[in-house]
């Protein structure tokens, strides 16, 4: 075996040219990757004892994309394009055998191969939209031209990976085989034996005719993912990609998708995807916690609560095949928590992503009880009830004395002191939080809270377990909110103060949702109800806008009003002049003189304070890192994740432009509430920015 170079090998094999691949751990497009490709086929094209070239693969995987840490750095190294030219235009058929995951470049290289062999196990896909880019290496021009137009648009904007099966359907493949070497060595000689030809995709253009033939193909596809692809710019540059195959030369195309790559990878919305790619990996990694540090083995878990967390949380578990005991106060609570797991996993029926068996199974793995004794031998007991600090405490109390040693306790609060309730237990070191996001059996972000006396192993066991349950754990020290609820309230500070002095909730609502959310805090407020928090009894809708809702019965979507009125069918919203009265009147009581407030403002009032008290939570070790921040919100509440989250959005508007701002409007109200935080002015300062830190 004749090494090319460290990453690609070269062999004559039985008449057959094997170009092995080896990069772990995913086979990534790097250069030594690309020059090692591009000289191995120009040499086995030439050698005479070859009378075919086969591309194989070592390792778990396929060649799985590009090397994305090369974006943005000056090229190195011989060109894709160049790679894929000399593998298309061999003289000798050219086969590959795909497993694992074969994605973006990689599959931009299989392509271009004259035949493609998969096993079962293997996917495909084009997942560049995720990065804000588009496939730059012909994907847009080839896709088209084997699985058809509007096939190619769904994998390419949509990002997600399709099967084997979708492969060897839709010609992405041309053949399913049991063993990579074997299968593959099969497939050249079979070439070879019947004199195929030696197919080139550029060349395809029959079912580029068939999309001809739908005028409006392209104008339904925009309207159907509006809503998804709104703010980003890479879909509906891969649109107008797909558009070039029908109206110009395979060169043109790919001269248009160099174009529109070349924008996108040096747009700020790629940069802020790219930089989130890596961050919410890095999240999972804590400083002080080796890799390799002992789990506990988790077969069995514990619910305290039948209600809308609990019963989320357990779906997690249960989806994933882990037993679950919950246990509920009274029957009728417990039946009725039940009653809707069963509900939201018959959606999933209606939906095609289960079966009426499927829910048996799942459903066969929960024990309900009215008894918290029956939690006694689980690994790990999750507490979900009323967030109540003295009923949490008293909880822990009981958990302490009935569940086994070694297991270890966690409470689903959303921002009380963990350390006070580890306090009443005699295992502080095996408490902790875990903060799941309402709804818990969707949402990916886990706050994993690690309180003063938590040990390593427990923290190293929880945070391999969210990534089981498909979860995207961040790391939170102890303070009220902890990370994602901190900083929310400083923006539902500004937000009230903004309605007062002279916008109106729907103003604040479209200068977020324009920036990029999916809706602002007043429509949020509805979503989650105007009531939480609400005493009736103790009710001060005199002094409080948020009661003086609720008394009105305007408690938010769920009866209908709030901030705004639904329609009872489609939930759309629609202002109201009797909550602009409201506004108005409490203006009025506050001695506020109205004025007209601009978009700008109204954006830099609610952004500005979130990055400040982000640099506060930084500062105190709440945090690990900026990064873990700007997951939390992208994951937790919904930042378009097009502007990096919020400290990566500092440092793009300029940290230097963002402490200026808080200075003055520290003077203009004359408001600690301004206060910079010390790490913004030490940055500054020094001519940094969050970025630095990482």
């Amino acid at each position: 075996m004749a090494a090319i170079t460290d990453m690609v090998d070269l062999e004559i094999q039985d008449g057959v040219a094997v170009i092995r691949i080896d990069n772990p751990p995913v086979n990534a497009l790097s250069e030594g990757v690309r020059n090692g490709l591009h000289e191995a086929v120009l040499k086995a094209d030439a050698d005479d004892e070859a009378e075919a070239i086969l591309i194989i693969c070592e390792g778990r995987t396929y060649i799985a994309g590009a090397d994305i840490r090369e974006f943005g750095k000056p090229h190195r190294g011989v060109p894709l394009f160049d790679v894929q030219d000399v593998i298309e235009g061999a003289s000798k058929p050219v086969v590959s055998t795909i497993h694992g995951t074969c994605l973006g470049g990689g599959l931009e290289v299989a392509i271009c191969c004259h035949y493609r062999v998969a096993i079962s196990t293997a996917r495909f896909g084009f997942p560049e939209v995720k990065l804000g880019i588009l496939p730059g290496a012909g994907g847009t021009q080839r896709l088209p031209r084997i699985v058809g137009v509007k096939k190619a648009l769904e994998m390419m904007v949509k990002g997600d990976m399709v099967d084997a099966n979708f492969a060897l359907e839709n010609g992405l493949i041309d053949a399913l085989v049991d063993d990579l070497y074997e299968g593959g060595m099969a497939m050249a000689k079979k070439v070879v034996e019947e004199g195929r030809p030696l197919i080139k995709v550029r060349d395809a253009n029959d079912k580029l005719e068939d999309a001809k033939k739908d005028p409006k193909l392209f104008h339904r596809f925009r309207r159907r993912v509006a809503r998804k692809t709104r703010g980003f710019d890479a879909p509906e540059s891969i649109i107008q990609c797909v558009e070039d195959t029908l109206i110009k030369s395979f060169d043109d195309g790919i001269q248009g998708e160099r174009d529109r790559f070349q924008v996108l990878v040096n747009g700020i919305k790629s940069e802020a995807q790219r930089y989130y790619f890596f961050a919410e990996r890095q999240a999972g990694k804590i400083p002080d916690v080796p890799k390799g540090t002992a789990t506990i083995p988790i077969g069995k878990v514990g619910m305290i609560g039948a209600g809308t967390m609990g019963g989320g949380i357990s779906m997690n578990f249960l989806s994933e095949g882990t037993p679950v005991t919950i246990v509920e106060a009274n029957r009728e609570a417990l039946d009725r928590g039940i009653e809707v797991m069963r509900k939201n996993y018959l959606r999933g029926v209606k939906r095609g992503r289960l079966t009426e068996a499927d829910v048996d199974v799942i459903m066969g793995r929960l024990t309900p009880t009215l008894s918290i004794e029956d939690v006694a031998d689980c690994d790990l007991v999750i507490e979900a009830v009323f967030e109540n600090m003295d009923l949490k405490k008293e909880v822990f109390t009981k958990l302490d004395a009935i569940v086994k040693e070694g297991a270890i306790l966690a409470t689903n609060s959303s921002g009380l002191d963990i350390n006070s309730i580890a306090a009443v237990t005699k295992r502080p070191e095996m408490v902790l939080g875990t903060h799941f996001f309402s709804p818990a059996n969707i949402m990916r972000l886990l706050e994993v809270i690690r309180a003063e006396k938590t040990s390593k192993k427990v923290m190293a066991t929880v945070m391999a377990l969210a990534k089981r349950l498909g979860k995207v754990p961040v790391v939170s020290g102890v303070c009220p909110g902890f990370i994602g609820n901190r900083i929310l309230r400083q923006r539902g500070v500004q937000a009230l103060k903004l309605i007062f002095e002279g916008s109106m909730p729907w103003d604040v609502d479209r200068v977020i949702f324009d920036f990029g959310f999916p809706m602002g805090p007043f429509a949020m407020v509805d979503l989650a109800g105007v009531d939480i928090g609400w005493d009736a009894e103790n009710s001060q809708g005199d002094k409080n806008i948020h009661h003086r809702l609720c008394e009105l019965d305007r408690r938010g979507q769920k009866t209908g009003k709030g901030w705004y009125n639904y329609h009872p069918e489609t939930r759309f919203r629609t202002t109201e002049p009797l909550v602009e009265k409201l506004v108005l009147e409490f203006s009025e009581k506050m001695g506020k003189t109205r004025r007209k407030i601009s978009d700008e403002e109204i954006l830099q009032r609610c952004i500005y304070p979130m990055i400040n008290e982000g640099a506060k939570i930084l500062e105190e070790g709440i945090s690990q890192r900026p990064s873990d921040i700007d997951v939390v919100w992208v994951n937790g509440y919904a930042w378009p994740v097009y502007r990096g989250g919020p400290m990566f959005y500092a440092d793009t508007v300029g940290l230097d432009k963002v402490l200026a701002k808080l200075k003055a409007f520290q003077e203009q109200d004359n408001d600690d509430f301004w206060q910079p935080a010390p790490l913004i002015e030490k940055l500054v300062a020094e001519g940094k920015g969050f970025k630095d830190m990482a």
